[in-house]
């Protein structure tokens, strides 16, 4: 006689899972940024990586491995066990160092980074889910310049928080034994309050600038996977990502406000843009190597055509003021990524047989110009490690830990210098497997 597991008990996992996942939506999700670069644009975009590619400079597109969740490429989602439910999480925490001229300064920042859940509910066909930043903006500067006549000091205090989240539902499916398609559907939400703040030491007035906006919208992210079989062991991934750019529906707002220190009284003028935010079309690439089950190489390339985006700024001419879309304040980003894992011996006795080794290296560009120029490059490197979790219960689990050095520079700007430790939590468990009672 033959009996399943308890599909109840089934069901309330995955239940747990997705309030889990609600709860970092709304509370416990808390990564953020210091930097002042992510006042342009919508904030500092994320790489969309979890723990297993954080320490392979975040390659992905054609990887794909049936205990792991692998959301750069949704049509890897295809390739899940038959037995698996797949549950991921992660955090980290960075150190960053700021060099302009002669002045420095050290910022910690950190929080959550992801959440998500990947099950099999067909043969070929995975479904996942999952909470992940879309960008992050966070800052707090001043700047001051002296006059001589009249003698006075002008303070300029930059200030600004938000970022958007995704909440996402995605499928992948393997049409015929090489060729693998996929889809995620993301809710897209956040807002951003970002305030230039000037104020005179011989003047009892004060004049903000603040700009805000509320997103609630959706994000499209198509993929597909092609396998090529090099010899019994060893195949060939090659992988292709589209997302569509479209408008966020936000209208964004500009308050000039004007507050006299001495009566405790503003005035606030207020202009906005009807349906005045959009995201790019974006292209990714890539090709995977893997051989054996013990080494995987694998490069990405990803397009970001932002510099088709007109974004709104608060121009003035004479003495008028207008807040309108402006064409050259974004450009097109690339991004070039490669990465490897090693495995020494996936049927070996000894436990360090079992650690994965990971390395990686990238570049990319800006997606926004300051003050009509390119802004600053960025590099990175990364390091980590897959751990496997052994016990009498589940010996398929595995934690990641990885390390990266990203350094953002550009001639007469600011320098970035940032460490980020990357931890990521793994649990494969065997939720669908039959009870045999005799």
């Amino acid at each position: 006689m033959i009996f399943y597991r308890n599909k109840v008990q089934n069901m309330n996992k995955i239940l747990c899972c997705l309030a889990f996942s609600a709860l970092a939506a709304t509370g416990a999700y808390a990564q953020g940024t210091n930097s002042p670069y992510s006042q342009f644009g919508l904030g500092d975009l994320t790489d969309q990586s979890v723990g297993f590619n954080k320490g392979m400079s975040g390659v992905g597109q054609g990887f794909r491995k049936g205990n792991e969740i692998n959301p750069l490429n949704p049509a890897s989602y295809s390739a899940v066990d038959s037995l698996s439910f797949i549950f991921d999480a992660g955090l980290s925490g960075q150190i960053t160092h700021y060099k302009e001229g002669g002045t420095k300064l050290n910022a910690k920042n950190g929080g959550f980074d992801y959440v998500m859940g990947l099950f099999r509910v067909f043969r070929n066909f995975g479904v996942t889910f999952g909470i992940m930043p879309y960008s992050n903006i966070g800052y707090s500067y001043s700047a001051k310049e002296k006059l001589t006549e009249p003698e006075a000091t002008i303070t300029t205090t930059h200030d600004g928080s938000g970022g958007l989240t995704q909440l996402f539902l995605g499928a992948g499916w393997r049409i015929i034994k090489p060729l693998s398609v996929g889809v995620n559907f993301s809710y897209l939400w956040g807002d951003y309050d970002m305030k230039i703040t000037t104020a005179s030491s011989t003047d009892i007035n004060v004049l903000s600038k603040q700009y805000v906006a509320s997103i609630n919208n959706y994000k499209l992210d198509f993929g597909i996977q092609a396998e090529i079989p090099v010899n019994k062991t060893d195949r060939v991934v090659l992988g292709a990502t589209f997302s569509p750019g479209h408008s966020l529906k936000s209208d964004p707002e500009c308050r000039l406000i004007h507050r006299n220190t001495a009566i405790s009284k503003s005035d606030t003028t207020s202009y906005s843009i009807t349906d005045g935010l959009k995201i790019p079309n974006t292209f990714g690439i890539g090709v995977a190597y893997h051989k054996d089950n013990r080494l995987r190489v694998g490069a990405d390339f990803q397009l970001q055509k932002w510099g088709s985006i007109a974004y709104p700024d608060y121009v003035k001419v004479q003495d008028m003021g207008d807040y309108v879309l402006r064409d050259g304040m974004l450009r097109d980003a690339q991004k070039f990524n490669f990465g490897a894992e090693w495995l020494p011996n996936p049927n070996g006795r000894k436990y360090l047989q079992h650690v994965r080794y990971r390395i990686g290296a990238g570049f990319s560009t800006p997606y926004y110009n300051i003050n009509g120029q390119k802004g600053p490059n960025e590099f990175h490197a990364t390091i980590g490690f897959g751990i496997p979790i052994l016990n009498a219960i589940n010996n398929r689990s595995i934690l990641n830990i990885s390390a990266s050095w990203q350094r953002r520079s550009s001639s007469d700007l600011l320098s970035e210098n940032s460490f980020r430790i990357n931890i990521g939590l793994t649990f494969n468990e065997r939720w669908f497997a039959k009870w045999k009672v005799e």
